[in-house]
């Protein structure tokens, strides 16, 4: 095997290697998320029950206020601002759509 043949497996192995941590972070980040999509969920129950509405701006400044706070790289900061935007985002849908079929299931 060349010098060439060797190093390029060499690369390829490292890739792997690299896309097998990104895959390992994945399966924990959708555990996460779909945790957080629980707790959303409860918070919705708990926000019709007081009479609050879903969106609370404030509180999503909060949020990623806190979430930016950990991140160090301005270029980081970015990406992570707009990754938490559409998680911000999907949460908000997700309390929405579980507030509309609690409020079908509660009508019948």
């Amino acid at each position: 095997m060349s010098d060439c043949s060797a190093q390029n497996n060499d690369h390829w192995r490292e890739l792997d290697e690299w896309r097998g941590k990104i895959d390992a972070i994945d399966r924990q980040l959708a555990s996460l998320l779909s945790e957080r999509l629980s707790y959303a969920q409860r918070i919705s129950a708990v926000k019709t029950r007081i009479g609050e509405n879903v969106l609370q701006p404030e509180r999503e400044k909060e949020v990623l206020g806190n979430v930016l706070s950990q991140v160090e790289s301005p270029m980081m900061q970015q990406a992570i601002e707009r990754i938490y935007q559409g998680i911000l985002n999907e949460s908000r849908l997700f309390q929405h759509e579980w507030k509309s079929g609690q409020e079908s299931i509660s009508s019948r």
